[in-house]
């Protein structure tokens, strides 16, 4: 009806202004000038109603689309555990682990693990990312260093993070070194990776013909290798900081005294499962910000995707 009603106004309002003007022509007078104006904001306030119902049906069908799978999830879960399907020892009802979480925001432990989690990853994906993108590109640049890496990059890259840990407890102890290191080799291969295929999957003529105006090495990584391979790049810097994410679990393992992984060790420890799936969703909810994060970031700086 609110729809109708701007359309409706677009078309009569022009009218109305016309035959205003001819009469203010024929006749000046003060009520004329207000109607006039009245009538303008009205066109342009129907020009707004009609954009904005568009939009908001477009987000109303988006935002059900979302969030019905989840909501029909914790039904589901609700459900079990009112039919006895479910034990709350070993699988608490939704309300115990919003309550945790309302517990913890209150009184910051929460905060306090969440942001220890965070600076943690960041400080482990920022080593991952300088050395990933400069032995990528030297690699994806140089047949030879390519050569030279190969064979190690191929026996390394399949060992899971968390075997790591016991040689980064001999390296670097049980402090905050070794846990930036596993959470930094998780996220080093994804980048490498695709920097080197991002190089690779570039145009030769391009490199060709920087050859030809004799352009510098510096100004050839600048102005084409990284532009050209900058899609693949992205890529793997999202697949990179999942990767990191996902493995301050297992750095947090390494006896740590915040953040969300210890908080799901001492969950377990403490036989609180609702502590346990209350880390877990903060770990889901947290990645997801920061995958939402890099892909706005990878819109903005590859505009000619």
């Amino acid at each position: 009806m609110l729809r109708r009603a701007g359309l409706a106004a677009q078309y009569l309002i022009p009218t109305a202004l016309i035959i205003i003007a001819i009469l203010q022509i024929r006749q000046p007078n003060t009520t004329y000038h207000v109607l006039s104006i009245v009538l303008l904001l009205t066109l342009i306030a129907s020009w707004k109603i009609t954009g904005i119902l568009d939009w908001s049906r477009r987000f109303t069908i988006n935002l059900v689309l979302y969030l019905v799978l989840p909501i029909a999830l914790i039904a589901i879960w609700k459900i079990a555990d009112i039919v006895g399907w479910i034990q709350p020892y070993t699988m608490p009802p939704p309300e115990d682990v919003l309550m945790t979480g309302v517990e913890f925001i209150k009184d910051g432990t929460l905060y306090q693990h969440t942001k220890a989690s965070i600076i943690r990853v960041l400080e482990g994906f920022a080593i991952a990312l300088v050395l990933a993108l400069t032995l990528g590109i030297a690699i994806g640049l140089s047949p030879q260093v390519d050569r030279l890496t190969k064979a190690i990059i191929q026996v390394v890259q399949p060992i899971p993070p968390i075997a790591w840990i016991p040689l980064a407890i001999l390296w670097f102890g049980i402090g905050e070194g070794s846990k930036i290191y596993i959470i930094a080799i998780g996220a080093f291969f994804p980048i490498l990776i695709n920097t080197i295929e991002g190089i690779r999957n570039i145009d030769p003529k391009f490199l060709e013909l920087a050859k030809v105006y004799e352009t510098s090495r510096r100004r050839v990584i600048a102005r084409i290798i990284l532009p050209g391979a900058a899609p693949f790049i992205m890529a793997g810097v999202r697949l990179g900081l999942s990767m990191a994410w996902i493995c301050v679990v297992a750095a947090e393992l390494i006896a740590a005294q915040a953040g969300i992984g210890y908080m799901l060790m001492d969950g377990r420890s403490l036989a609180r499962p609702d502590m346990v799936i209350l880390g877990m969703l903060i770990i889901g909810v947290v990645g997801k910000a920061l995958d939402d994060l890099l892909r706005k970031i990878t819109k903005k700086a590859i505009k000619w995707q």
